[in-house]
């Protein structure tokens, strides 16, 4: 595996855990490393493999826009706390953002979810 690249590590790394076949998936960040196709990809496969195998796959994400586009439902933390938990389009709002990280930000909406876009 060192010849290979971060997002190459990490993909492979993705496919030794859903190989495992549990009933449970637990992963934190695995976008880090990826390029859009392949995270875009890797959310998708995550997605159809929760629906169509009825897993359950938590994902710890700091990029908003990826959670509420693949995403059943959202979990906002702060400090620790819960703050929110739903549909991605309850959620994610401007008044969550600015609750949770302190910026304005403006939220649209595309195709029923939500999208973030900063307010420069």
């Amino acid at each position: 595996m060192s010849t290979l690249s971060g997002g190459q590590r990490q993909r492979v790394l993705i496919a030794m855990i859903v190989c495992q076949d549990t009933p449970f998936l637990l992963l934190d960040e695995p976008l880090n490393n990826l390029d859009m196709y392949h995270a875009g990809r890797l959310m998708r496969e995550l997605r159809t493999l929760s629906h169509s195998q009825q897993k359950t796959v938590v994902i710890v994400l700091h990029d908003i826009n990826q959670a509420a586009q693949f995403a059943d439902t959202v979990v906002t933390m702060k400090a620790g706390e819960v703050m929110a938990v739903g549909r991605p389009a309850d959620v994610i709002t401007q008044e969550t953002m600015k609750d949770l990280y302190n910026v304005d930000v403006t939220v649209l909406n595309h195709q029923g979810r939500p999208v973030i876009v900063d307010t420069v």
